[in-house]
């Protein structure tokens, strides 16, 4: 049980630094987790993003139907 919370938590924050921090919005890990967080954190993380790297291509899950735009 210690395990998963540690793995759990490990990976929260990473996602959170990522979203709130990250230098490049093309960070692989980064990426992966935020395209499996549900939709609600999703949107939030993406928008974080958008905020900093607006005028770059969106990553994988942040990017609309055309993969152009922002969510």
């Amino acid at each position: 049980m210690v395990a998963v919370i540690a793995i759990v938590g490990t990976a929260g924050y990473r996602w959170y630094d990522y979203v709130t921090a990250a230098k490049d919005p093309l960070d692989e890990v980064g990426i992966e987790l935020n395209s499996r967080m549900p939709m609600a954190l999703r949107k939030w993380g993406c928008y974080q993003l958008q905020k900093r790297f607006g005028d770059r291509l969106p990553p994988y899950g942040c990017s609309s139907g055309d993969g152009r735009s922002w969510m």
